[in-house]
């Protein structure tokens, strides 16, 4: 006997003692069985927005999209071949062309910038500095590949290209310092930069073999003997002394807990992980590319102590 007959059959019982005689009985006892019936109606029915709210929620999520960026309009990179470039003025810095980069390489697929390029606490940096308080060489030693290391980067504008703007060009510490012996030189010296009497470099790039992969290699830079203009264009001279990429903001920025963590869980791998990471030495000055990868050096629990002390 279903629940709904029962209350109906007590309404009935109710309903003859108390409006037998009344004219408002049949309007009361239809409005009544009206109601049961609706209730009989939906019980047990599904809850459609509730299940369509529920399949909502599982419903995967869409993928942020991110603008896809054209690298080739940030980075100058030469396939080998001959170039004349400009380097001009700073934006970031009027005394100084060259930025001192420093990453952290074989942590993750790319390289990560080194809180230290906002003079802020680096927790990898810290290792190193910890590591070099030890008397143990094996410690020095991977203090030395833990070290971020220094790349440099010039804003050049690439002749024939003005109309492409300011690009970033990358290279090591031997290039860098070919460039900087132009500054003393007795025959060319002073600021080439300078955008009314400044001069041209001529830079050769060949393909050459570093740490085993075939990179490309600046081979030769030489300096104009003759100063020139860096255009004649005074609205192109503006542009391109205010319109420059920033290389830290180019790359991503990690906080100090998340570059811990991924330093944690570099220092404390999976058992019987195999997988190769990317050196850290950043010996090949010259390479545009990630370091040549390696074998991940073992490491043991003091190096967990260092890290928490």
């Amino acid at each position: 006997m279903s629940m709904g007959y029962v209350i109906l059959k007590c309404w009935i019982f109710v309903k003859n003692i108390i409006y037998k005689s009344s004219k408002i009985h049949l309007v009361f006892k239809f409005s009544f069985i009206i109601f049961i019936l609706h209730k009989l109606k939906n019980k047990g029915n599904m809850n459609l927005d509730s299940i369509k709210s529920k399949l909502q929620s599982l419903q995967p999520k869409p993928k942020t999209t991110y603008e896809k960026i054209d690298y080739t309009k940030i980075y100058f990179k030469p396939q080998p071949g001959k170039y004349q470039i400009r380097i001009v003025p700073s934006k970031f810095d009027k005394n100084n062309p060259f930025r001192e980069i420093y990453f952290h390489y074989g942590f993750a697929k790319f390289p990560i910038l080194a809180l230290t390029n906002w003079n802020e606490q680096d927790p990898i940096v810290e290792i190193v500095q910890q590591l070099r308080k030890t008397k143990d060489p094996e410690n020095w030693n991977l203090a030395k590949k833990l070290n971020p290391k220094m790349r440099v980067f010039a804003p050049v504008v690439v002749r024939g290209k003005e109309s492409e703007g300011v690009r970033l060009w990358e290279f090591g510490v031997e290039v860098y310092k070919e460039l900087m012996k132009w500054t003393e030189d007795e025959d060319f010296g002073g600021d080439f930069t300078d955008v009314a009497n400044g001069r041209d470099f001529t830079i050769e790039v060949e393909k050459a073999n570093v740490g085993g992969r075939d990179v490309n290699k600046v081979t030769s830079i030489r300096i104009k003997p003759k100063t020139s203009q860096l255009s004649d264009d005074t609205a192109l001279v503006e542009k391109l002394l205010e319109e420059q990429p920033d290389i830290l903001s180019i790359n991503k920025k990690f906080k100090y807990d998340d570059l811990k963590d991924i330093v944690q869980k570099w220092l404390t791998p999976e058992e019987d992980s195999n997988e190769p990471v990317i050196s850290t030495t950043g010996d090949e000055d010259e390479s545009e590319d990630l370091p040549a990868e390696s074998s991940k050096p073992s490491v043991t629990n003091k190096f967990d102590a260092l890290f928490k002390s």
